[in-house]
């Protein structure tokens, strides 16, 4: 067993191994954001039974959606990371965007529920009460977002992940919630200005109403399989047409699926070429590819320069 290790290619051990370090992380990063998320559930209850401050319930309801989010994201990271198998040749990517969808409704329906809460105080407002419990408890929610985003770029700039980026993202976005609790409890609790609690819980609301739509609109992007970014599609064509041998391209198609992404596309070539040869070059062009977007699957078909073939109008 040890001979056979030892005749194993080293890049393929090295490899190996980064998938697995990788995976690790996202595991752990889903796992502590669903533990922040749930120590801020308790201490914002808390907070909100205490003080009354329907500011204060926007961000509790922030925090619910935070572990609901977590989880769905913990679950969707783990079912991708899953090999692909008979049955699902492309991998296990699109959980995450399905999860998505799922996800999406629930926050939806919560920031409905806070804007009818809000309006409701807009109404008949009510004077916050103990203030300074309720700050305290805003001050160790930011400081604990801190230490989970922080940790949260790591992993993101060691795995490229999307979905830990956009997790990160959304919990970046929190901080400056809290910063506004933080404003209606002082505003409400020592000015009395008592319809800032609930102004400020509809302004929360509609955040949360906005971070629903970009989920959905990732979601479905992963599910129709929408193409790259346009300037990422460029970059691979520039680097297929880099190749000395290589005169045109054509017939690109990317996709990406969880954190998977899948390149395929035509190079146009001498027609001269031996087979052996024109592999070779579509080698170099692969693995070029691969060094600029890591962990893609690419795919690439050879053509002879100039022959004559049908193409759709959005081809290239």
């Amino acid at each position: 067993m040890n001979e056979a290790l030892d005749r194993q290619d080293p890049a393929a051990v090295a490899a190996t191994g980064n998938e697995q370090m990788h995976a690790g992380l996202l595991r752990l990063a889903t796992r502590v954001a669903v533990a922040v998320a749930g120590l801020l559930i308790l201490a914002k209850l808390t907070a909100w039974f205490l003080t009354d401050s329907v500011a204060i319930l926007s961000s509790l309801m922030d925090s619910v959606l935070d572990v609901g989010a977590s989880l769905v994201n913990m679950y969707a990271v783990a079912h991708s990371l899953v090999p692909a198998d008979r049955e699902h040749r492309f991998g296990h990517g699109k959980a995450e965007a399905l999860a998505g969808l799922a996800q999406s409704a629930f926050i939806s329906g919560s920031a409905l529920f806070l804007l009818a809460e809000a309006g409701h105080r807009l109404i008949e407002p009510r004077v916050v009460a103990r203030d300074e419990i309720g700050i305290a408890v805003m001050v160790l929610s930011i400081c604990l977002t801190i230490g989970l985003v922080t940790f949260q770029r790591y992993v993101v700039k060691r795995t490229k992940s999307i979905a830990i980026s956009a997790d990160s993202m959304h919990y970046r976005a929190d901080l400056l919630a809290n910063l506004g609790v933080i404003l209606a409890l002082v505003l409400a609790g020592n000015l009395g200005w008592t319809y800032a609690d609930p102004i400020i819980a509809v302004m929360i609301a509609v955040y949360i109403l906005f971070g629903a739509w970009g989920i959905i609109k990732s979601s479905l992007d992963q599910l129709m399989d929408r193409e790259l970014p346009e300037e990422q599609r460029a970059h691979i064509r520039a680097i297929a047409l880099s190749h000395d041998e290589v005169e045109d391209v054509h017939d690109m198609r990317t996709r990406s699926s969880g954190v998977q992404t899948f390149i395929q596309l035509h190079l146009e070539l001498d027609g001269e070429l031996p087979l052996l040869r024109a592999h070779e070059i579509a080698d170099q062009v692969e693995a070029e590819i691969q060094g600029a977007f890591p962990g893609a699957e690419v795919i690439i078909h050879q053509d002879p320069a100039g022959l004559e073939e049908w193409q759709p109008d959005f081809a290239r």
